[in-house]
């Protein structure tokens, strides 16, 4: 998504609004303007199949899928929703930020801490974490993630 798209909206603001662009400093590498995005129905949008690893699947049969909804011209950054159904699955995390829309799960730091996340919580997991996630109910999440 870009600036000029209308669903990209100033906090506050009625669904025709759109964010202002970032005026960067003289000498200054363009940052990317603030922006909120509205999602109409983020808990009921489409979501496409995104296949599991098999050797990522400690017990169940979890199904993933999701939707990227913006990625930075280089692909470094890329926001979009993602769903997983019960189960236990591990994975490696890249630098993420995302709120859970629905769902419960516990999420295992190898060497560090258990995270029990659910609706509204936000959650940072970062490069290079090894994870183990068991999902007692379907989670679906929005997230920001840096690579």
């Amino acid at each position: 998504m870009s600036a000029t798209d209308p669903s990209v909206q100033t906090p506050g603001a009625g669904p025709a609004a759109v964010a202002p662009s970032a005026s960067p400093s003289a000498g200054s590498a363009a940052a990317p303007a603030s922006f909120v995005v509205n999602v109409p129905g983020l808990a009921d949008a489409d979501l496409e199949p995104e296949p599991l690893d098999p050797g990522q699947i400690v017990s169940g049969e979890p199904v993933v899928t999701g939707k990227v909804l913006w990625e930075s011209p280089d692909g470094k950054q890329i926001r979009g929703i993602w769903q997983i159904t019960p189960g236990v699955v591990t994975d490696t995390e890249a630098n993420e930020l995302f709120v859970v829309v629905s769902g419960r799960a516990t999420i295992a730091v190898e060497g560090g801490p258990v995270l029990e996340v659910g609706p509204g919580d936000a959650c940072v997991l970062r490069e290079g974490d090894r994870t183990q996630w068991t999902v007692h109910e379907t989670l679906r999440k929005a997230y920001h993630i840096s690579l």
